[in-house]
């Protein structure tokens, strides 16, 4: 049974209001953090846009750079806290970027943001920074991607949908495509795509969901993933049960197609009773609300070691 709107609206608000306290203000250039990473500042499209930026010590030609894009309501603050992506790009040598969003959101192409009814061009601001952070730090273009939860999933394929010039490969979290939004990227882009099927928020069966800017339609997990296979003129995927961890309520099924054109792959990570969550990450509002995160597998990890493999 659908769940009641005004129940939907109540959960998104607390959600954001939960996630808004992990956030980041407005800095300046000459700015750094209490660990010493850049927080940084760029113009673009008459705005004044801000990120912060890890650096893992001691590196001198990174692995990569990934776009690590919150979700609604929050921060890159906010989601460099909920993904501990830090840590993973210190085992690996990568540069990770959180950008903030304007108004806390992004214009995912959905219709249902602040910034997409203000007509705000997050794919130029994003690609921008891109284009700024490879020159600065000597990033192969090749080795550019893309990850995000919920709205930041959103972008996230949609920065893949439009610029698969600029991103290798992208993998989105509890994030599928507007039903409005016209996909046709210009070369193949390895996609790996997670979604907890108790998802409240962003239904795993797509249709009408309600998110913080108001209501969208939405495709389904499963056709997001299908769509991108054929995108990539994928060959059928196979399937696989990752193995239980014992202490989670969650399953997780992997549907890894590897036949893709230039060497591309789609993998989706279908979490069985996972909720609006990030896999390893934060349980950041209680399981009642959001739903569980499974601990089967780490969508961080997971994420960079399937960039790794998807370079090009």
């Amino acid at each position: 049974m659908p769940r009641p709107r005004v129940l939907t609206t109540v959960m998104v608000c607390v959600m954001s209001c939960a996630m808004a306290g992990l956030g980041l203000h407005h800095i300046s250039r000459a700015e750094t953090g209490p660990d010493g990473d850049q927080l940084g500042q760029l113009s673009f499209g008459g705005l004044v846009r801000t990120y912060g930026l890890h650096i893992p010590a001691g590196t001198d030609h990174p692995a990569g750079l990934v776009v690590n894009l919150h979700g609604g309501g929050s921060t890159g603050h906010g989601q460099e806290s909920l993904t501990h992506y830090d840590a993973v790009a210190d085992r690996h040598g990568f540069i990770v970027v959180y950008p903030d969003g304007i108004e806390h959101n992004w214009a995912d192409g959905r219709g249902a943001s602040e910034p997409d009814r203000r007509g705000i061009d997050d794919v130029g601001f994003l690609v921008a920074l891109v284009d700024k952070l490879a020159r600065d730090f000597d990033i192969d273009r090749g080795h550019v991607f893309a990850t995000g939860m919920s709205n930041g999933g959103f972008m996230a394929d949609r920065l893949a949908c439009d610029r698969a010039d600029v991103f290798a490969a992208i993998a989105p979290v509890a994030g599928t495509l507007g039903a409005n939004v016209n996909c046709a990227p210009t070369r193949p882009v390895s996609v790996l795509e997670t979604h907890g099927t108790a998802d409240p928020i962003v239904p795993f069966t797509g249709g009408t969901m309600t998110g913080r800017g108001g209501q969208s339609t939405i495709l389904p997990a499963l056709t997001t993933a299908a769509r991108w296979r054929e995108a990539d003129r994928c060959q059928a995927p196979t399937e696989e049960l990752l193995p239980a961890t014992g202490n989670d309520a969650t399953q997780v099924h992997r549907l890894t197609a590897t036949a893709c054109a230039d060497g591309t792959e789609v993998t989706f990570m279908q979490v069985d009773n996972g909720g609006h969550t990030w896999p390893g990450g934060l349980q950041y509002l209680p399981k009642a609300i959001i739903g569980p995160t499974t601990d089967i597998f780490d969508a961080s990890e997971a994420s960079w070691q399937f960039f790794a493999a998807h370079v090009r």
